[in-house]
């Protein structure tokens, strides 16, 4: 018998939720020449730009959204592809 966790495991992905300041340390340890701050992550996720989750005080930030964000701004389905 397949167990619970193996069944989500092999039918999609989990996504890699990240607090603001655990996203904006990943892209720095990825570029560490990084001009993107905590702040503007904040901001973007604050704007509905970037997917995120509320939870308790904090926001849980889509790290591969985030990052597919950073790298076309212009393709982001949440906004209509402005950029602010």
């Amino acid at each position: 018998m397949m167990n619970l966790y193996h069944s989500i495991q092999t039918n999609r992905s989990v996504p890699r939720m990240r607090t603001v300041h655990e996203a904006a340390e990943e892209l720095r340890r990825m570029d560490e020449g990084t001009a993107v701050t905590e702040y503007h992550i904040r901001q973007l996720a604050i704007n509905n730009i970037i997917p995120r989750v509320k939870a308790g005080k904090k926001y849980l930030i889509n790290l591969d959204a985030l990052i597919a964000y950073l790298a076309d701004p212009s393709a982001s389905e949440l906004d209509g592809g402005t950029v602010r």
